[in-house]
């Protein structure tokens, strides 16, 4: 079995799972369940066996851990926690001579002085996907997901389900009181989105902390509209249940995406870290990816020679509604919207 398909019952326990051991030149530090063999066939061909990993399950805990003296080799921010790594002198930028692949990457996943600047490459992206409202199809008819306004209907209080995610939680209610980029927010606008947030916060049944959790919750009934990434859906529809995906509310959806940044002074060895990133970047690594994870590859290349359905069945085929990037901000805007996501959270 895939991971794909025993992810509602499996995905819960990976995002505990420690550190293990397997080529100790190389420590990884990555999102929970992304030791995906079919990613990293080149690098196991080469060096005899997966590298060593460090899981986490969220973006704050991951830069917690590497600014608290854990010495990876690698590790996998999603774009709007670069910033952090690169303010805490962490990183250094990446060869991209030894990158065969990096031509092929999506220039708009590059477009940051963040990611790329006159010293270098800092962040080598390798996948997205998009958040928007999965919905049960029985229950709630396809025209009150035709806006972001669901989240405020009071049919849906107490069914409604939001992100436990700084990055995803913002993006929805900038999108829903719209604010289509959160560069050069104004006060006002972010006062307006923390007042939506806080208006909406008495209707969430829960705020999810993985996509297992979501799409349990979504199987049981038990929320009828949540704020989700596309996997989790992709998912529920193959095994039956009636779960909609609307990527086109009146509003916009968001869509994220993530990479690797190569840190300096590593433990391991350095031809390791450029192995390990060119197995990830590889053609056949696109479609292991989209079984494993349900995420769209950053190598515009590889993702051409994918059938067009085999993307839209699990929801990662272009978007042509106004989409919300997840792109780097600031480390003090990153902190305002922690704090006062905390505070409406605990009920202020």
């Amino acid at each position: 079995m895939t991971i794909r398909t025993t992810f509602l019952t499996s995905a819960a326990l990976a995002f505990a799972m420690p550190a293990f051991a397997a080529d100790s030149e190389l420590t990884v530090l990555d999102w929970a369940g992304w030791d995906i063999a079919g990613v990293l066939t080149e690098y196991v061909a080469k060096n005899g066996d997966q590298p060593t990993y460090s899981f986490f399950a969220d973006d704050d805990e991951a830069f917690q851990k590497a600014s608290s003296g854990f010495k990876p080799d690698v590790a996998h921010p999603c774009a709007a926690s670069v910033s952090r790594y690169r303010d805490a002198d962490l990183l250094e930028p990446w060869d991209t001579t030894k990158i065969p692949e990096f031509a092929n990457l999506a220039p708009r996943m590059l477009n940051s002085p963040i990611f790329k600047d006159d010293a270098g490459v800092w962040f080598i992206p390798t996948d997205y996907a998009y958040t928007a409202v999965a919905y049960n199809t029985k229950e709630v008819p396809a025209e009150d997901v035709a806006s972001l306004k669901v989240f405020t209907d009071p049919k849906y209080a107490g069914r409604l389900s939001m992100p436990d995610s700084t990055d995803d939680v913002w993006s929805l209610a900038f999108l829903a009181t719209g604010v289509t980029s959160w560069e050069n927010v104004t006060d006002e606008q972010f006062t307006a989105a923390a007042d939506w947030l806080r208006a909406v916060h008495p209707n969430v049944r829960a705020y999810w902390a993985d996509p297992a959790e979501m799409s349990q919750l979504m199987a049981t009934g038990e929320v009828l509209v949540a704020w989700s990434w596309n996997d989790g859906v992709a998912l529920l529809q193959q095994e039956g249940f009636p779960i909609g995906f609307q990527r086109a509310p009146a509003e916009g959806a968001a869509t994220w995406f993530c990479g690797y940044v190569n840190f300096k002074d590593a433990p391991g060895k350095e031809d390791k870290a450029y192995d390990f990133i060119n197995s990830l970047l590889a053609h056949s690594s696109a479609p292991a990816l989209l079984e494993a994870l349900g995420y769209a590859h950053a190598n515009d290349a590889a993702m051409k020679e994918m059938p067009v359905d085999t993307l839209a069945a699990s929801f990662v085929d272009p978007v042509t509604t106004t989409l919300f990037a997840q792109t780097p901000v600031s480390q003090e805007f990153r902190t305002r919207m922690i704090e006062e996501f905390e505070a409406i959270k605990a009920g202020f």
